[in-house]
């Protein structure tokens, strides 16, 4: 059986996710973060040396990043669900979104957090230089970079409802993740095929139930 290590308020939500669409038995293992640091416990290192989550096992076989376990779990346990025909366009662009979650969609997100927490650690008389320094560089670099990742989803999904064409799949809880993110970080009011996005994931059944399996999902508030 597989055993999800499942990190509290973590990319590994989706996993748990893509296994109650997929219907797949699972056993979830869960681990706290650091309440001071809020980073993953050392107990994850025993299963993978990163000491990171995602991370499945299956027998004896361990996989880690979400993508990957993604396009394990569907090519092992899926029986051609939740994934498009090969050597379709949709085929084409659910590998791109698989990747593109963590590769392009998520490195502003996670650098506006890091910037964002750096004053507050920084020595009480410098503390306003660095805010100030860190204001701009977010104001005129690194919120311009989010509102085009914003835009480019929006305009994918202004032609179908789902990122990779008209049929629900596995791209789409990858993106979850990010989706979720800049929801809490910025406003996509003005963006109505995002909110759409995130209120038709919300309402899927096989969300809910990962919600129940995984406890308090800290990204959706």
């Amino acid at each position: 059986m597989i055993v999800v290590h499942h990190l509290e308020n973590s990319r590994s939500q989706r996993v748990l996710w893509l296994l109650e669409e997929l219907g797949v038995a699972y056993e979830v293992k869960r681990y706290e973060r650091n309440k001071t640091t809020m980073q993953a416990p050392p107990e994850l290192r025993a299963v993978h040396p990163l000491g990171k989550s995602p991370v499945i096992t299956d027998g004896d076989v361990t996989v880690a990043e979400t993508g990957a376990i993604v396009e394990y779990i569907v090519e092992t346990y899926g029986k051609g669900k939740l994934v498009p025909k090969a050597g379709t366009a949709d085929r084409r662009a659910w590998t791109y979104w698989l990747h593109y979650a963590e590769g392009s969609a998520m490195p502003p997100f996670f650098l506006k957090l890091i910037l964002l927490r750096l004053p507050g650690r920084a020595p009480a008389i410098i503390r306003p230089i660095i805010g100030m320094v860190i204001k701009r560089a977010v104001s005129g670099f690194i919120d311009p970079m989010i509102r085009n990742h914003l835009a480019w989803w929006e305009a994918t999904l202004s032609k179908s409802p789902w990122f990779a064409g008209k049929a629900f799949s596995g791209a789409d809880i990858m993106m979850s993740f990010p989706v979720e993110v800049a929801a809490t970080r910025a406003s996509v009011t003005e963006f109505p095929k995002i909110a759409a996005f995130i209120a038709a994931i919300h309402a899927r059944p096989a969300y809910q139930r990962a919600l129940q399996r995984g406890g308090p999902y800290g990204i959706i508030g």
